[in-house]
């Protein structure tokens, strides 16, 4: 999702933004996070390139921060929408000082901490789910047999 249009003749606005170690390149969503997007988040503008311009945006705005200070997959938008997300370098795209160039994919939209108020801990979530699922499947195996 480079920016396509340049404002003036000989100037240009930065390709890529850095969001914690990472100079993002381009914005890919998968098809997962699409679906996500139209579940969770926004039920009209629901497109590829929808999404990545919006993430593209908030990158720009500087409105994306990790949502823990050490691990680099969990995002917040606005302190309120989470999503995570992964990078890979771009083959062959490089900075003006030849450090690597990435690409953001994100891989789902988990949705809004004001609306889903376990998302404001991910993991007691996470082990709440875990342990909820993994007590579903010992009691249908209790069924079985």
């Amino acid at each position: 999702m480079k920016d396509k249009v340049t404002e003036r003749w000989n100037t240009y606005e930065s390709f890529h933004i850095l969001l914690g170690d990472k100079k993002v390149a381009d914005v890919i969503i998968t098809n997962h996070a699409k679906i996500r997007w139209a579940d969770r988040v926004e039920h009209k503008k629901t497109g590829y390139e929808d999404i990545a311009g919006f993430i593209w945006q908030c990158l720009k705005q500087g409105r994306i921060t990790p949502y823990y200070r050490n691990e680099e997959d969990v995002y917040l938008i606005d302190e309120d929408l989470v999503f995570v997300a992964e990078f890979s370098e771009l083959e062959g795209e490089t900075d003006i000082a030849g450090n690597p160039l990435h690409k953001m994919i994100v891989v789902t939209f988990l949705g809004r901490m004001s609306e889903t108020i376990e998302l404001r801990d991910l993991k007691s979530y996470y082990s709440w789910l875990r342990h909820s699922r993994r007590m579903t499947l010992i009691k249908n195996s209790r069924k079985r047999k």
